[in-house]
């Protein structure tokens, strides 16, 4: 297991400045994810006056154990958020805005009713802007994607994190086969579709590519690829550092798997310049997703005979 001291590429200077200082401002209380996951861009992002939005509260119901967000009994659902999100959104003065939750396993529908209103709320303040939903996964309800879906969002994020056989350690709670599931129903109705996954915590080089090829069968447009750092000494380890070389390998086979965009490197995180990323002409409201190719080595999901939907994915 490497040592705690970061490798020669992955150091950089500690950023301060006003416009830092100023986005905090900005953002009044309302939670962002840079802050409660202790990202490592948080100063950068900030800096450029961007931030990702942390609804839901800052409590999650699963323990990941990569995730410094706070694990325990959620706060109630607070009604003005979707309000108190927009309105930040607009000070910021943001053309893509990125709003994520925590995992709320405690209600009925995981929160879906409130992503709606926060999307519904960010539209209307904000119009013209992108909007990008990073989402949990419901436990796998179909109902609750269905609402999140009707109401508008741009792209639906949701990160895969890691390979399958670490998903008993690294996210307990989760499933790789629910998840992909999620971003392929999402990508049927035509929205875009991303996802991320994590490096250097002990996966091989095989099981990534496997994930990729995973992705593009469910018809995932964007992907980002970024190094794992340990929150602390308490989370999972980080088991390996990955170079900028191998960061570059996987960008370039993630270009051949057919990707629209592909962010990788050891800071890359699922959000980190996604308005970079998705690109004014790949969210052209005129220019619809075009429909997943069959390369001969992928097989058409087919709904049940019935046509019903299932309640689960």
């Amino acid at each position: 297991m490497p040592g705690r001291r970061l490798p020669d590429w992955m150091r950089r200077p500690i950023e301060s400045s006003a416009a830092l200082r100023r986005t905090r401002e900005l953002l009044g209380s309302v939670h962002t994810v840079c802050r409660e996951a202790r990202c490592p861009n948080l100063a950068e992002c900030y800096g450029r006056h961007t931030a990702t939005f942390l609804i839901l509260g800052p409590v999650c119901t699963r323990s990941c154990a990569f995730c410094a967000v706070g694990k325990g009994r959620p706060h109630p659902v607070d009604p003005e958020e979707p309000d108190n999100v927009a309105l930040a959104a607009s000070r910021l003065a943001l053309s893509h805005v990125v709003i994520t939750s925590v995992t709320r396993d405690d209600l009925p529908d995981g929160g879906a009713a409130h992503f709606a209103a926060v999307v519904g709320a960010v539209k209307k303040e904000c119009p013209g802007s992108v909007v990008e939903l990073l989402v949990p996964d419901f436990q796998g309800q179909a109902a609750a994607l269905e609402t999140v879906l009707a109401a508008g969002p741009d792209i639906l994020n949701h990160n895969l994190e890691t390979v399958p056989r670490l998903y008993p350690v690294v996210r307990p709670g989760a499933g790789y086969a629910r998840s992909l599931e999620l971003l392929a129903r999402a990508g049927r109705t035509g929205v875009r579709t991303k996802s991320g996954i994590m490096l250097g915590l002990g996966e091989e080089r095989e099981e990534v590519l496997a994930v990729l090829a995973d992705l593009r069968q469910a018809g995932v447009d964007f992907l980002t690829l970024g190094q794992y750092l340990a929150p602390s000494e308490f989370h999972y380890q980080v088991r390996a550092y990955v170079t900028p070389q191998e960061f570059e390998f996987y960008r370039n086979r993630a270009d051949q798997a057919g990707f629209t965009g592909v962010a990788a490197g050891p800071y890359v995180r699922s959000s980190y310049r996604a308005g970079e990323l998705a690109g004014p002409k790949i969210l052209d409201r005129n220019n619809p997703k075009p429909p997943l190719q069959d390369d001969g080595g992928t097989e058409e999901r087919k709904p049940p005979e019935d046509r019903t939907v299932p309640e689960h994915f």
